[in-house]
């Protein structure tokens, strides 16, 4: 995976990343370095990612939904859920492997049907009131990128 590398995990990560978490920016960069936009979500999304023990929730949004026409399924990215008019949202389990610092979630319910039961790994670190999840992804031209997430504590 490219991108920044992430610290080890902390051995309390289970019981840290529980709670709300308020997305504070959502980066795409290829091989090269070079930012890749996501056409579905814009380059600012806002959203929320919500954890319980084993549970998760979560929903982006383009900010500037309004210049996104409506338009049925988009195709999900490798590795990735499926927007929807500029916005994407989900819920499902999950099992994380704190040692490693990886998460595996299954959706049990999206916006978009074909997101239902897929299963995504990711790796999930949290630094104080930092979530950070990163995810090995495509960009809307198949071109592979690594996609970082950060997010800061909402409550």
């Amino acid at each position: 995976m490219t991108g920044t590398a992430l610290p080890a995990p902390s051995a309390d990560l289970g019981t840290a990343m529980l709670g709300l978490w308020k997305l504070k920016s959502r980066i795409d960069l290829d091989s090269s370095g070079i930012r890749r936009i996501d056409p579905a979500l814009g380059p600012d999304p806002l959203g929320v990612l919500a954890f319980a023990p084993g549970y998760f929730a979560a929903q982006f949004m383009r900010r500037d939904r309004e210049s996104v026409a409506p338009a049925a399924d988009v195709s999900a990215s490798l590795n990735n859920s499926a927007a929807v008019g500029g916005y994407d949202a989900y819920f499902g389990t999950y099992v994380l492997d704190a040692a490693a610092g990886t998460i595996r979630t299954t959706l049990e319910g999206s916006i978009s049907p074909a997101n239902v039961g897929k299963t995504f790994v990711r790796q999930v670190r949290v630094l104080g009131n930092e979530l950070i999840i990163q995810l090995a992804t495509s960009a809307a031209d198949g071109a592979p990128v690594t996609r970082t997430l950060r997010f800061e504590r909402a409550q």
